[in-house]
């Protein structure tokens, strides 16, 4: 088995008397999309620094590509690629000349960079818009004149912040589209995102950040759990008896919600709670399985984990 892409173990960062990351660990394989999520203020963002070599810890230690992020910062910088939240093109240059700039300052040479911009603006469907100004490009085009920027190196692991703030669907489906082609070809991903949306299509597993410190770890349909048996009753007196039921076929305790009429329970194997329940129950309006979402699971997660 090949090292991960990115391994950090107890990494923890002070900013004078407000703990930002605590004990913080993950481990990331190579070839892969790794979400991390959390509230405003988690601690995502300073994780995302510390891997980038931009913030030193205060404790414990990271591995990217290979390398130490604190002794061996300068190579990790040549191993990765960082895309932020706010576009870094310059919007009165052309396509090609931001990447040809990002080319010199990545030290490709002259002719390097013109030979690596030209490949980058084929791969990303900007040919055609080459040499107009970046700041004619829509969204979606400057987001992925963005990504051919962190690019340029042809990086092993990429670092993604946000990367699709504040674009259209049509424009966050561009970018997906280009990050799934990233993985395809080798390259290890990691992404912080407010979409949850975005994690469960792109994620091949999570990291939940709450305060500083990893709440939840696994794939996305690990952290969603187990589906939802739902009965809508006819008659709101049958809640009770309907609870008492679904509480021998499911897997936790009912949630009733009176006003709904509804009485849920999280079940384990879908077809037998499913027979059960139409064989059991007689007062019955609607009866469904669901499966939760991500938001939902990301809900109960931090809600839980708040003082």
């Amino acid at each position: 088995m090949r090292d991960p892409a990115i391994e950090a173990t107890g990494l923890t960062r002070r900013f004078g008397s407000t703990t930002a990351l605590e004990e913080f660990d993950l481990t990331v394989p190579a070839g892969t999309v790794h979400g991390l999520l959390g509230p405003n203020g988690a601690g995502k963002t300073t994780a995302v620094r510390i891997l980038t070599t931009l913030l030193r810890p205060d404790a414990g230690q990271a591995r990217v590509a290979g390398h130490d992020v604190v002794r061996e910062a300068v190579r990790v910088r040549t191993r990765i690629g960082l895309v932020g939240q706010q576009a870094a093109v310059d919007e009165q240059l052309s396509g090609r000349q931001n990447l040809e700039m990002f080319g010199r300052l990545h030290h490709l040479g002259a002719s390097g960079a013109r030979r690596r911009a030209g490949e980058l603006l084929d791969r990303f469907g900007l040919a055609e818009a080459a040499d107009r100004p970046a700041a004619k490009y829509s969204g979606g085009m400057r987001r992925r004149l963005d990504l051919a920027a962190g690019l340029l190196i042809s990086p092993a692991v990429l670092f993604l912040d946000e990367p699709t703030t504040g674009l259209d669907p049509r424009a966050r489906n561009e970018v997906w589209r280009e990050i799934r082609s990233l993985v395809a070809d080798g390259t290890t991903v990691l992404l912080t995102t407010q979409y949850l949306e975005e994690a469960d299509q792109l994620a091949d597993a999570l990291t939940v950040v709450d305060r500083g410190r990893v709440i939840a770890t696994g794939t996305p349909d690990e952290l969603k759990g187990d589906d939802h048996l739902e009965v809508v009753v006819r008659d709101a007196a049958s809640l009770d008896a309907t609870a008492e039921v679904l509480a021998r076929i499911g897997t936790g305790e009912p949630h009733l919600d009176r006003d709904r009429r509804l009485v849920s329970v999280p079940v384990g194997d879908r077809v037998t709670a499913l027979t059960r329940a139409a064989q059991e129950l007689t007062d019955v309006d609607d009866l469904a399985l669901r499966r939760p979402t991500l938001d939902e699971a990301f809900l109960n997660l931090t809600e839980r984990s708040a003082p």
